[in-house]
């Protein structure tokens, strides 16, 4: 991976300044970690630009809908 952080393509919150979740493209890094998610507790998820459009895929297909149904909101 580069030594240089690539500016966020998504940041999921954006309402505070909790380190929110973002989501990065590093075009340096090796092909199966290009994608990259952070987390505010500083742990990241990398993953291949493949694997991640067919996470999209299925988010978009409806496979994830269940967890903002049963979301709490405060």
């Amino acid at each position: 991976m580069a030594d240089a952080t690539p500016e966020p393509i998504a940041t999921f919150c954006g309402d505070c300044d909790c380190g929110c979740p973002q989501l990065f493209v590093d075009p340096e890094a090796p092909v199966e970690k290009r994608v990259r998610i952070t987390d505010d507790f500083g742990q990241q998820v990398q993953m291949s630009e493949e694997q991640f459009a067919d996470l999209v895929a299925q988010a978009k297909a409806g496979a994830l809908d269940r967890l903002t149904t049963t979301a709490v909101t405060v």
